[in-house]
């Protein structure tokens, strides 16, 4: 069901604002039901292998969790789906900036290639914010190997369960100042975006812009987002 849902995105449309902006959304991946399933996992004590109090390493404030594995049925489908729609992109991508590293077709394939590397730890994460709560700009990298993609899937909805708290991206151009993006979603939207470089065309040719991300301030209510790195991380 999650597979035909992300098959029947507009692919061709998506990877045209990835390519130009380093950002794309897609509305509706995930039901309403979905969503509030997803973020009641928070307060469960099962299912995770971490968590993380932002304000005590200067991320920002409020909190996030790893999950463990085996992943949710769902998330291990979203996470498997949207990497094998995203791989041939993320060679294009690596082959125009000039880097070696290729992407198999298959997710499986490629955390092979992260365990091997000690880079076993599973990545996707649930975060929470509450008033007053923010995320700073920054790049999810947790070893060596990087998927240049990563996703997140919104599971609150904006005027009713919070306010505030929008999704950002800054893109910074060589001898340019950065371009700020910032997205409107609603319950169950997908955005997909650069996790550090990505290239883009100039007038001497390709080169390679830097991408962060992170969330304005939260000004009332809760709010919960999924975000699905496709990379693992060092144990």
């Amino acid at each position: 069901m999650i597979d035909d849902r992300v098959a029947a995105l507009d692919w061709s449309a998506l990877e045209g604002e990835l390519n130009d902006h380093g950002v794309a959304r897609a509305t509706g991946v995930l039901r309403a039901r979905e969503c509030r399933e997803i973020a009641g996992l928070y307060d469960l004590e099962e299912g995770f292998r971490s968590r993380v109090i932002m304000g005590r390493h200067g991320f920002g404030v409020g909190e996030y969790r790893y999950f463990s594995y085996p992943l949710p049925v769902i998330i291990q489908s979203l996470r498997a789906s949207l990497y094998s729609r995203l791989a041939g992109l993320s060679n294009r991508w690596h082959e125009l900036m000039g880097l070696d590293a290729q992407f198999p077709n298959t997710h499986a394939a490629f955390l092979e290639r992260c365990h091997a590397a000690g880079q076993g730890e599973p990545t996707p994460l649930l975060l929470q914010y509450v008033p007053d709560d923010f995320n700073c700009l920054h790049q999810d990298i947790y070893g060596e190997h990087v998927f240049p993609l990563q996703a997140a899937i919104l599971l609150s909805e904006p005027g009713r369960d919070f306010e505030g708290g929008e999704f950002v991206v800054t893109e910074q151009r060589p001898r340019m100042q950065s371009r700020v993006e910032v997205l409107q979603l609603s319950q169950g939207d997908l955005v997909i975006f650069a996790v550090r470089d990505r290239p883009a065309k100039g007038s001497r040719g390709t080169h390679r812009v830097k991408h962060r991300h992170g969330v304005s301030r939260l000004r009332g209510g809760r709010r919960h987002m999924l975000g699905i790195i496709f990379h693992d991380a060092l144990k």
